[in-house]
This record gives structure tokens, sequence and C-alpha cells, in this order.
């Protein structure tokens, strides 16, 4: 179980650095909760780039109809995990 634990740490921090680059932040700026387009000022092409950056980091494929559904770092984080946990 600790080991289940620590992968999710490791995609909770690995999406929080790509949307800290992505987005030109301070890494305390971005909360889980946090909503890329109301909270963090990101931009279609943001988060478009901010998926992209995601597909590459977890060699996942995350379909449009998903991605528009990703708004928030939570989102993303439980996407990652649940694609992830279907593919093992």
């Amino acid at each position: 179980m600790a080991g289940e634990q620590e992968v999710m740490t490791s995609i909770e921090e690995r999406v929080t650095d790509i949307i800290v680059e992505q987005l030109g932040l301070e890494r305390d700026k971005v909360q889980p909760e946090s909503k890329f387009v109301d909270d963090l000022g990101a931009d279609s092409l943001d988060t478009v780039e901010m998926v992209m950056a995601l597909e590459d980091e977890f060699k996942i494929e995350i379909p449009d109809e998903e991605a528009e559904k990703i708004t928030t770092l939570r989102d993303a984080i439980r996407y990652i995990e649940e694609h992830l946990k279907k593919s093992s």
C-alpha cells in the first residue's frame, strides 16, 4: 500500500511541476483545487500545452473530450492515476 501512495505522490509532484513550468508560476500558488483558467490565469493555448506536456510526461493520450473536463490540478492528477491503473 505504501508503494501505491508513493506513486500517487510522485504523480502529484510531476503534474504540479508541469503546471508550474507551463504557466510560469510559483509552486506555492498551485493548489489541488486551483482552476487553470479562473485561478491560475491559463488561456486556451496554455491548457492545450499543459495537456500535451502531461501526455508526454506520462506516455498517455488524453482525448479532447476528456481534456476539456480537466480544469483543476486535482482533475489532472485523478485522470492520470485512473488511466495509469487501467494500463497496468
